[in-house]
């Protein structure tokens, strides 16, 4: 109840503050993309439960051969290479936050086709709510191969507290001033050393 308190206060309050920034994002991004404005995707949340994330969208819509999308160094466009630079494109997520989807600290909801490709102690990653931020971004980020990835994000649901949630705060600002590790060196295929982007590839008959 005092998580969910501080999540409702602080996004509230980051919502009012952070008004004449978003609408100018959503201006530019109008502008200079079309619409739509926002990039919403179903995510695994609590206990695996879907729920629709936000983001500010930072790619234009194009595709290739078997309308497979272009890499996205392709389709990114210099607003939404600005806004990934310092996170931006995640501000709306204070809106999951408010609607109880999220908190602001906890492992990144990736995506709804993974689930059933975790083993049961990744699977554990659920077991608390998402987060716009977590341990394994303020580890490395992008960067870092999956399978420490999601030990990491198991490593916070065991040891969460106050103290590792503003360490963590600490950090995440730490990083986005610095702008480390927002643009990344490899994709998150790359660095999926687990084989998740390969199953689900597989599935979709893309392989």
């Amino acid at each position: 109840m005092v998580r969910r308190l501080l999540d409702v206060t602080g996004a509230a309050i980051l919502s009012v503050v952070l008004a004449p920034l978003l609408a100018a994002l959503a201006l530019a991004i109008r502008l200079t993309m079309g619409r739509p404005i926002l990039f919403r995707q179903l995510r695994p949340g609590y206990r695996g439960e879907p729920f629709e994330v936000y983001k500010f969208r930072t790619m234009k819509d194009a595709a290739g051969e078997g309308a497979e999308p272009l890499p996205d160094e392709e389709r990114l466009t210099r607003v939404g290479i600005f806004m990934r630079q310092l996170s931006l494109d995640e501000l709306p997520q204070l809106w999951n936050i408010l609607r109880g989807d999220m908190s602001f600290i906890g492992p990144r909801p990736l995506l709804m086709e993974f689930l059933r490709w975790y083993s049961p102690e990744q699977m554990r990653r659920h077991d608390v709510k998402p987060g716009v931020t977590g341990w394994a971004q303020v580890q490395g980020r992008h960067d870092i191969p999956f399978s420490k990835r999601l030990a990491l994000d198991v490593w916070y649901v065991d040891n969460r507290s106050l103290r590792v949630d503003l360490k963590i705060l600490g950090l995440t600002l730490l990083k986005v001033l610095s702008m480390r590790g927002a643009q990344p060196a490899q994709t998150d295929a790359e660095v999926d050393d687990v084989g998740l982007h390969d199953a689900v590839r597989r599935e979709r008959g893309l392989m």
